[in-house]
């Protein structure tokens, strides 16, 4: 006989104002495992955060259905208990607290030792996963090995790399030992090795019982996955099994065009970008926290018009390297680093550096308030504030407002931040980049989130723009296809050291 977890029947899910679904039925049975697909805005990770209990539902009826015997209890239907008890989620976003118990982390509190230390340590916050649940198969000395998370034990959780904080969630997930395990695009922002590893890590997550439920691009469905539910519009178009789902006929249309001529007018070619000697100029860099060494004897010149892409695995020291060019660094000061044809230290300020400075990375996205319009959001570029502080210029907002419609978004122009996809969040904090036209742009996994065409449509506004412009351009990618064409400079690092 078939056994129910979940189920959801013909309800109206609602957020705020919003109407998110409309008749939503959708049943998970025990040992499925299901993927969710579909474009970006379809409803993926609303679907999860319906399942997670995070919405309103003002129609129909949702249930979730268990009985526990690890625990002994019997769980029956409808209650913010069963839910806390049988649900846990791994969202795009982490929740971490300070250790005074406060959430109000800010971007460069990473990079200044005396803020950063009143953050947890991995080793903290995961103990104090196992003190607030009951117990289960899932323990510290199972998740630490399998998210290879040992040597990060005594790291502070704000100092983490994009794809070690990923894994430090899903560990802590594991933990509360869920019967549903949500996953929201969990590969972004993990590197090659990890992404290969996550298929044995998801088949020991199932052999433990705990049903999966992820949203995905449809060319990363993991093995393990035994359903697919097809979301478009807010709505479930299509459900069947993994053997029979095509990927053919849900790839996304290839076909894209940028307008060449809106875009020259907006790179402004009256008013072409300065030309340096060197934009970057760095050597025998090193940046050292307590007896741990990030950076170790980097050398890197940078010239006016090229284009690099800086890879390296999680934990490399890429987002270090890119937040001594970008000034969130103080330790740049202990070095020998020209950026602009200015060393660092000479009298010119962050905000001096900022101006020259394009720049999108996982971490700003992370800290940057949600409560502007993505109209205000995108003008803020101007100033290199995380968010407008000022009464909107008009001729600004112009501007902005062409660089969202080049960037396919601008019906989000006048919705907060926090109110649209994630995806259309990451190409608002893009335009943001682009809008004030600098002399070096940092994209930092710029693609995190979108789906295939508007990764493709991103990746030709990039090369044009380094087509009709002398910009220069620093790239961060785990995905070798997300590198543009006009990219033709490498640098690698691994541990901290170049090595290649």
């Amino acid at each position: 006989m078939t056994k129910t977890i979940f189920s959801i029947n013909n309800a109206t899910v609602r957020f705020l104002n919003n109407t998110l679904f409309k008749d939503l039925t959708f049943t998970i049975n025990k040992g499925e495992n299901w993927a969710l697909v579909g474009p970006s805005g379809s409803g993926k990770s609303a679907l999860l955060q319906t399942i997670a209990g995070r919405f309103n539902i003002t129609g129909g009826s949702i249930a979730y259905h268990t009985e526990s015997a690890q625990r002994g209890e019997s769980l029956v239907t409808n209650g913010i208990s069963i839910k806390t008890k049988m649900v846990a989620i791994v969202e795009p976003r982490h929740h971490f607290r300070n250790l005074s118990n406060t959430s109000d982390f800010y971007y460069q509190q990473r990079y200044n030792s005396s803020d950063s230390e009143d953050a947890l340590t991995v080793n903290n916050y995961l103990n104090n996963i196992i003190n607030e649940t009951a117990g289960g198969y899932w323990t510290l000395d199972k998740v630490i090995p399998l998210l290879n998370l040992g040597y990060l034990y005594d790291k502070e959780i704000i100092k983490l790399s994009n794809g070690e904080t990923k894994r430090l969630m899903l560990a802590a997930a594991l933990l509360k030992n869920p019967v549903l395990l949500l996953l929201d695009n969990p590969l972004t922002g993990l590197d090659v090795k990890t992404r290969q590893a996550f298929n044995s890590i998801i088949s020991q997550i199932t052999a433990s019982g705990i049903n999966l439920i992820i949203a995905t691009p449809a060319h990363e469905i993991p093995e393990g996955i035994t359903h697919i539910a097809v979301l478009q519009n807010g709505a479930i178009a299509h459900e069947t099994t993994s053997t029979n789902f095509k990927l053919e006929e849900f790839i996304t249309d290839a076909a894209d065009s940028v307008d060449i001529a809106a875009l020259n007018i907006l790179l402004n070619p009256d008013k072409p970008r300065i030309s340096y000697n060197h934009i970057v100029k760095m050597e025998k860099v090193h940046i050292q926290y307590a007896d741990k060494v990030v950076l170790d004897d980097v050398n890197w010149e940078i010239k006016t018009g090229e284009r690099w892409a800086l890879l390296g695995p999680n934990g490399a020291g890429k987002s270090t390297l890119l937040s001594l060019i970008n000034g969130d660094n103080p330790q740049a000061y202990a070095n020998h680093i020209v950026l602009f044809d200015k060393k660092r230290g000479t009298g010119e300020s962050i905000w001096d550096i900022k101006k020259k400075i394009g720049f999108v990375s996982p971490e700003l996205h992370q800290y940057f308030p949600t409560d502007n319009s993505c109209l205000q959001v995108v003008e803020s570029g101007y100033y290199d504030t995380l968010g407008l502080f000022r009464p909107s210029n008009k001729q600004m907002a112009g501007i902005a407002l062409q660089w969202m419609k080049t960037l396919e978004i601008e019906q989000y122009a006048r919705m907060l931040l926090k109110n649209v996809p994630a995806s259309a969040q990451r190409l608002c904090l893009l335009a943001r980049a682009l809008v004030k036209n600098p002399s070096l742009l940092i994209f930092d996994e710029p693609c995190q989130g979108m789906d295939d065409h508007q990764q493709l449509h991103f990746k030709n506004i990039v090369d044009t723009i380094c087509k009709l412009s002398n910009v220069t351009m620093i790239y961060v990618t785990h995905y070798q296809h997300e590198i543009p064409n006009s990219v033709d400079k490498v640098l690698t690092l691994d541990k901290g050291k170049v090595v290649y």
